[in-house]
């Protein structure tokens, strides 16, 4: 039975450090942060990113602000080799980034490795092997004495061919793949073996990178584990140590915040916590749990919707509603304590004061977020069901973002009714809401009509601007960027979904885009309704923009007539 204790399990092995430190130390400082996406959750992925997905999130990492990134596995990828050497003879490493590839010691593996690094101006190159006993007994067949003679040929073998390429700065990453499965003393062993072999001095540093490859114990063991490598590596002035958590115990950001109050210089992990079985220490959530310590975590993380939805995009995988930060609903409060609690903390909060909001542990503000969705109802309220409603009877598919900002919007006007919604109030108010712009309404931007040349990508607008008539004409690669550009605002497009209302020749397209003004915090939908699909993109882009100007009103173009 799984309630019973099993002999076939091994409890973890503690670690002999009675006078360890860590439990008395703080975080004052970021880490030097890897990310591992390109290559560790590339791998992990049912379906690997190509080329150009890959690029997208290399350049969305250098963005946040990351100065170290693995971008792949060249030895064992064509699609990798390829991937490199364009970073390389495009110019596209900036001058503060240092690019990591890694190679299993095979000295096949290491030439094709250093192939593809040519010309770098500097590069990191990552070998490991495995030193736990289960690997080398299983799956090698070696002993102690044989792994140690396969690191220092190998490690030697890569500084001979690195040392014929003196333009390049080089730095040896060494991983006692399984670290944390291995005995202390192989551990230390295997790292010292590694640091002799590639001459580690003043000016020739090492990263030894200590990995939880299958996490199997207490964050505290490998806090300790940490601190005891990090007393005895030598010289470690000369040694950024380095932790590579992954996640099956469920406890890997805990584990990665341990290692650095024991020692560790640098973590290496995923966007979002992506990667093998369950995914390798999330970064987000530990550069955000930094912030909110007061420490700056030295990535950028003000627009964490943007830096989702590229995630989402290149992985294919979708960031939890509940995942720490990013997620969709972490804002939101169901309970009606909870959200009592929260209305109070924000309207005593001061701008100049310490966050002390209940039950939000961070500002939304800080993260490119608002407030709009922190109150919303569920299905046990007596007045949801609003996504369902609006499908079943009306054929409105929703968002998830949207629908999490509609029912706010809902919840607002059931409380101030004090009556449930019926199926045709809720039309009435989601066209009150999303359909703006419309003639007889009074709104900052009046559609009055268009026209679209031949090749899509010019649009004349004719329009009611604050009550005065003008006509605006812009371009882009499609009618909603020719709209955008028509409207001289800067206004961007974070989303865009059509559907059809109804079926035949006869039904209305409903055009849905998410949008936001540039360096603003709030997101708003806009949607249009009509026969015409490019008609409703129209009408939903001035719709969108006429909602975000109730927010953040900002200057409209000036007739270009």
């Amino acid at each position: 039975m799984i309630t019973t204790p099993s002999k076939k399990y091994r409890p973890c092995a503690t670690v002999a450090l009675p006078d360890r430190r860590w439990p008395s130390a703080t975080m004052t400082k970021a880490p030097i942060w890897l990310s591992t996406d390109l290559r560790d959750g590339n791998q992990s992925l049912f379906e690997p990113m190509n080329a150009e997905r890959k690029m997208l999130l290399y350049k969305e990492l250098i963005r946040i602000g990351f100065k170290e990134i693995e971008v792949g596995f060249p030895a064992a990828s064509q699609i990798d080799f390829d991937f490199v050497r364009r970073l390389i003879e495009e110019e596209l490493i900036p001058d503060d980034v240092h690019i990591m590839v890694m190679t299993q010691s095979r000295e096949d593996l290491i030439a094709r490795t250093v192939d593809a690094l040519k010309g770098a101006p500097r590069a990191i190159v990552h070998v490991y092997n495995a030193t736990a006993p289960a690997w080398r007994e299983i799956v090698f067949g070696m002993t102690v004495p044989e792994v140690m003679q396969l690191i220092s040929h190998h490690v030697g073998y890569l500084k001979t061919l690195t040392d014929m390429h003196p333009n390049t700065q080089w730095t040896l990453q060494y991983s006692p793949e399984t670290f944390n499965l291995t005995e202390l003393d192989v551990s230390l062993q295997a790292c010292n073996t590694a640091i002799r072999a590639w001459n580690v001095r003043a000016g020739r540093g090492i990263i030894i990178n200590l990995p939880t490859t299958v996490e199997n114990a207490t964050p505290n063991v490998f806090a300790d584990q940490i601190e005891w490598m990090h007393r005895r590596l030598e010289p470690r002035e000369h040694i950024t140590l380095s932790v590579h958590p992954h996640n099956d115990r469920g406890t890997g950001v805990a584990a990665a915040e341990l290692a650095v109050m024991a020692g560790a210089d640098r973590v290496e992990g995923c966007l979002f916590g992506n990667g093998e079985r369950c995914g390798n220490v999330d970064i987000v959530t530990l550069a955000l749990n930094l912030y909110t310590q007061g420490v700056a975590p030295q990535l950028d993380f003000s627009d964490i919707n943007a830096v989702a939805r590229i995630a989402e995009e290149c992985t294919a995988i979708p960031v939890h509603p509940r995942h720490p930060y990013a997620g969709d609903l972490v804002f939101t409060a169901f309970s009606g304590s909870h959200q009592d609690a929260i209305k109070k903390g924000l309207a005593v909060q001061r701008t100049d004061g310490f966050w002390r909001v209940p039950y939000l542990p961070i500002d939304p503000a800080d993260l490119g977020r608002t407030y709009d969705s922190v109150i919303r109802v569920n299905s046990q309220s007596g007045k949801g069901g609003i996504a369902f409603l609006l499908e079943r009877e009306r054929g409105v598919v929703m968002p998830r973002r949207m629908q999490v900002e509609f029912s706010s919007i809902v919840q607002r006007h059931a409380d101030s009714s004090e009556s449930e919604v019926s199926g045709e109030q809720l039309w009435a108010l989601f066209g009150r809401t999303y359909f703006r712009g419309l003639a007889g309404q009074s709104d900052a931007l009046v559609y009055r009509n268009h026209v679209l040349q031949e090749d899509g990508q010019c649009i004349e607008l004719d329009l009611l601007v604050s009550g005065e008539h003008r006509i605006v004409r812009g371009k882009g690669n499609g009618p909603i960027a020719a709209t955008v550009d028509a409207l001289g605002i800067p206004l961007r497009i974070d989303g865009y979904e059509e559907r059809a209302m109804g079926t035949g020749a006869g039904a209305n397209a409903l055009a849905i885009v998410e949008a936001a003004i540039e360096h603003k915090p709030a997101i708003r939908f806009g949607v249009g309704l009509s026969g015409n699909i490019v008609t409703a993109s129209v009408l939903a882009v001035i719709s969108a923009a006429n909602r975000l100007f109730d927010v953040s009103p900002v200057a409209i173009a000036s007739d270009s007539a």
